[in-house]
């Protein structure tokens, strides 16, 4: 992951996108994540693959006392630091699979569309209930399993490039996907919808809320949203820690 996007070409192509230059309001999951936030006053908060630093500065801003943002690309990390930079936030160059999980550390860990290029989801699971406090939550954002089982993640499109249909294929054969992401081929991980939740279960968490992302009403027309309706892109989850360890 670090690699494609430290690469010069992908990156100007991946800071171009709607959601890299408008934040989290330009971003159409946003509107379902927030409410899934908890009250954050004086919590300390772990944000796996932190990316831009949207979510880090959004935690200061809500009430946080600190926040980590680690990320496996120096690229993410020098815009995080030049345009939500704070006080309160430490921004480090750090893949989430290398990170120590210190013991009982956060009340909150959130990772944003970060986990679909993970192979080991228990392994990130089971450190993120470790570094949490008891009662404290994972909040995570992850391309659902109907998206990373796409032929190629891309619509089946008539000859006159018109979407027809999204079409899933070898659902239940779980690894590597490649795919083209800004014209550069990125290998992303398909789980299947039982392995992202179970897996949660058995590392001793209790699942709060699931959400399937679609776009609010007002960007719907937009013309990067006009098929999102059609099937759903990203899976958001809300667990919590209810017991130490």
């Amino acid at each position: 992951m670090s690699n494609i996007y430290d690469d010069d070409t992908f990156f100007k192509a991946y800071s171009n996108m709607s959601r890299s230059k408008g934040g989290l309001t330009a971003a159409g999951e946003w509107h379902q994540l927030q409410r899934l936030f908890p009250n954050l006053k004086n919590k300390r908060v772990l944000d796996l693959g932190c990316g831009y630093g949207w979510h880090c500065k959004y935690a200061i801003e809500t009430g946080a006392d600190s926040v980590l943002g680690i990320d496996g690309s120096s690229k993410m990390i020098e815009t995080a630091k030049r345009i939500n930079q704070d006080g309160q936030i430490e921004y480090r160059v750090c893949n989430i699979e290398e990170y120590d999980y210190p013991n009982n550390q956060f009340d909150l860990v959130i990772s944003n569309l970060v986990l679909h290029y993970i192979a080991n989801l228990k392994e990130v699971y089971q450190n993120v209930y470790k570094t949490l406090k008891t009662g404290g939550l994972f909040l995570f954002n992850i391309e659902h399993p109907c998206f990373t089982a796409g032929i190629n993640e891309d619509w089946i499109y008539d000859s006159n490039g018109k979407a027809l249909y999204w079409a899933i294929d070898n659902y239940f054969y779980s690894g590597e996907r490649k795919t083209n992401f800004l014209d550069k081929e990125v290998i992303k991980q398909h789980h299947t919808l039982t392995q992202i939740l179970n897996s949660l279960l058995q590392c001793g968490f209790e699942i709060k809320a699931i959400e399937e992302a679609m776009p609010p009403e007002n960007m719907r027309e937009l013309p990067e949203m006009e098929n999102e309706m059609r099937r759903p892109m990203m899976l958001l989850i809300k667990a919590q820690k209810t017991a130490g360890v």
